[in-house]
């Protein structure tokens, strides 16, 4: 972040609230991100951007396990019970 930003915005009656747009801008809100809200242990509140990952499997290699597979199938599969 480039500078300190504040602002407040009110919980309605169903308890949400909304990123003020100069925040969201300033920490790079985007859609499909969580906050992860923190009480401590004197009551105060914290929240925490965490950013949502795209093609977080995109760099693993396939496996060859010379054994043929069908994902319909094995899907309900515990490891071990075969």
């Amino acid at each position: 972040m480039s500078q300190e930003v504040e602002d407040e915005t009110t919980v309605n009656e169903s308890y949400s609230v909304t990123v003020p747009a100069a925040v969201r801008r300033e920490a790079g809100v985007e859609t499909g991100d969580k906050l992860r809200w923190r009480v401590g242990e004197e009551g105060e509140l914290s929240v925490e951007l965490v950013k949502q990952e795209y093609g977080v499997f995109s760099a693993l290699e396939p496996v060859d396990t010379d054994e043929p597979t069908d994902a319909a199938e094995d899907h309900d599969l515990i490891a071990g019970e075969y």
